[in-house]
């Protein structure tokens, strides 16, 4: 995706613009309303990410002139006003989304996934493939070339994730709140445990291995060796 982040606040913008590229989109900021809104009116833009309270020009403005001139990208508001009536306000604006501050990075990522999703008219997959790997997601089948390999529930939503997000780089913290619905890191090897059984189950007796740890980073699962 090709996002657009339009934030005051210099570091939360850094820290959003890298967070996303590590996850393998493309961000761009913009630091207030004015710029943002010239960057967006370029439509260029999969998804806008717009505080709310932004200098020069406030990000329902910004919202509302985009809609005035006809772009229809999809903007995600985020502000720390999060009472339900600012809520509807910023939607009634034409904001797609409202996310409060403060916010998850991973439940920030899903949102704009939806929205961008939502744009391109496409269903989401109900079979996801990594090389020889495929998982479907209603039957809970999963199979490697030929063979077919029986997981647990945690580990086929941890191998679904995984795969979601093929040739990304997935953090602890992504897993956690994901995958286990943590919040905060309970300082167990709960997923270096589920990972070892996954990684027995997906790769064991296979040529070529498709999990793989990114030290220092997380995990990624990906076709092909480095």
């Amino acid at each position: 995706m090709r996002l657009l982040i339009i934030e005051d606040d210099r570091d939360a913008a850094d820290y959003l613009v890298k967070a996303f590229r590590e996850v393998g989109h493309v961000a761009d900021a913009a630091t207030d309303g004015e710029d943002g809104l010239a960057l967006a009116l370029d439509g260029q833009y999969d998804v806008l990410i717009v505080d709310r309270m932004l200098p020069k020009r406030d990000g329902l403005s910004v919202i509302g002139e985009l809609r005035k001139k006809r772009i229809e990208t999809p903007a995600l508001i985020l502000s720390a006003l999060g009472q339900v009536d600012d809520r509807v306000k910023g939607l009634r604006a034409g904001g797609d989304d409202y996310l409060p501050k403060p916010y998850s990075f991973s439940e920030l990522l899903a949102r704009v996934e939806v929205l961008s999703r939502r744009r391109g008219g496409r269903n989401e997959e109900t079979e996801l493939r990594v090389g020889d790997l495929q998982l479907d997601r209603l039957s809970h089948m999963v199979r490697r070339g030929e063979e077919e390999i029986t997981l647990q529930p945690r580990e086929f939503r941890l191998l679904e994730y995984l795969m979601k997000h093929a040739g990304q780089v997935v953090t602890r913290t992504m897993l956690l709140e994901n995958v286990w619905d943590y919040h905060f890191d309970p300082q167990t090897n709960v997923i270096d445990v589920h990972i070892s059984r996954l990684r027995s189950k997906i790769d064991k007796g296979f040529a070529q291995p498709l999990l793989h740890t990114v030290r220092g980073a997380g995990y990624m699962i990906r076709d092909g060796a480095r």
